[in-house]
């Protein structure tokens, strides 16, 4: 069964709740990594903790929350082999996954609604890496 590692700060603590009560995809084991309060908590410590997490299988996906997504994203793309992508729309998710190979998915959760993030969730794990002259740049971001 495929992992799905989600974690938040304070900022994104709702919206983790929210996305968790709504998810239901009986084929992923999603493993909430915290934080389990909307107590004030710094973004950096759930992005190093899940990085690690998705970084130990290359099946594993991560859904991290902040407040504008900014944050959590910069964090977590700070570990290699992390492709952590801010995504806030359809479209965007699509081209994270097709052209990038994201493998968290980072979600600003003081700019979209539940039913948004759902859906950008969804195209998230349901949209397959091309591949191709992707993979090429993609070889090139873990040169550095």
């Amino acid at each position: 069964m495929q992992k799905i590692f989600i974690a938040a700060d304070h900022a994104g603590f709702h919206l983790k709740a929210d996305l968790k009560t709504l998810f239901n995809l009986p084929q992923y084991d999603l493993i909430d990594l915290g934080t389990d309060t909307a107590d004030s908590v710094d973004f950096a410590d759930f992005a190093h903790q899940l990085s690690k997490k998705v970084l130990e299988n290359d099946q594993n996906i991560g859904v991290l929350l902040c407040g504008s997504g900014i944050g959590i994203s910069i964090a977590a793309n700070r570990h290699r082999g992390i492709r952590a992508a801010l995504c806030w729309n359809v479209a965007v998710t699509k081209l994270a996954r097709q052209h990038n190979n994201a493998n968290v998915l980072c979600l600003p959760a003081r700019f979209m609604s539940a039913q948004e993030a759902v859906e950008v969730l969804d195209v998230f794990l349901k949209t397959p890496f091309e591949g191709g002259r992707h993979q090429r740049r993609i070889d090139k971001i873990e040169l550095v």
